[in-house]
Formats: C-alpha cells, sequence, structure tokens
C-alpha cells in the first residue's frame, strides 16, 4: 500500500537486481518438482546441456533432452499436469538456449 500511495511500480532493490542481471548478461531458469522450486542464474546464450551442468555436471555430461515451459504458461495453466493436457510443455535438444523463465525438467543418463 505504501509504495502505491507513493506511486511506485516496483522496490529500489529489484531494480537493482534486473539491472545488475542485464549488465552481466545474466539470466535465470527455473526447476520445480514436488519438494521445492529453485532457481538458477546462467549466462544469457547458455544452451541446454550447460544449463543442466549449473545443477550438476552429471546432468550436462549425461543430458537427453529438456522439457520446457514458460514460467507465464505455466502459471496460467496452473499445474504442470494441465499444462502437459494443453500441450504448452515442449522437448528440446542440446542445441536449445536457455530463455529468461523457461521451467526446465532436465532428461539425462550417467
Amino acid at each position: 500500500m505504501f509504495m502505491e500511495e507513493l506511486g511506485l511500480e516496483s522496490a529500489g532493490l529489484d531494480k537493482l537486481i534486473k539491472s545488475s542481471y542485464k549488465l552481466l548478461g545474466l539470466i535465470s531458469y527455473l526447476t520445480t518438482g514436488e519438494m521445492e522450486t529453485r532457481a538458477w542464474t546462467i549466462v544469457d546464450g547458455t544452451k541446454a546441456p550447460g544449463a543442466a551442468g549449473k545443477i550438476h555436471t552429471d546432468f550436462e555430461r549425461g543430458f537427453i533432452k529438456a522439457d520446457i515451459i514458460s514460467y507465464e504458461d505455466l502459471v496460467k495453466s496452473g499445474s504442470m499436469t494441465e499444462a502437459r493436457e494443453k500441450g504448452l510443455i515442449r522437448s528440446e535438444g542440446k542445441e536449445y538456449v536457455m530463455k529468461d523463465g523457461d521451467v526446465v525438467n532436465f532428461k539425462f543418463n550417467v
């Protein structure tokens, strides 16, 4: 309410973080499961296997594919199950360049 009264759309810290990410050429992607949802920071332009390697080197070495949905589409769908039923989750290979806000489930074999 305080920010609304002052006509502010976002806090200064939010602006600082977004500007810093842009200046440093960073983006974030998300992984989610029953236990937790986590954001991972990577360099803009990173391909899917490199992003998987950010979680664990075995993920990058044994990369098979990545099931991906945008954060916005996931929120609109309400759940991964609904998104899958609507055909919004797509499988991407080793050449896929990650996008800011991708929600990913990596498939790998080690």
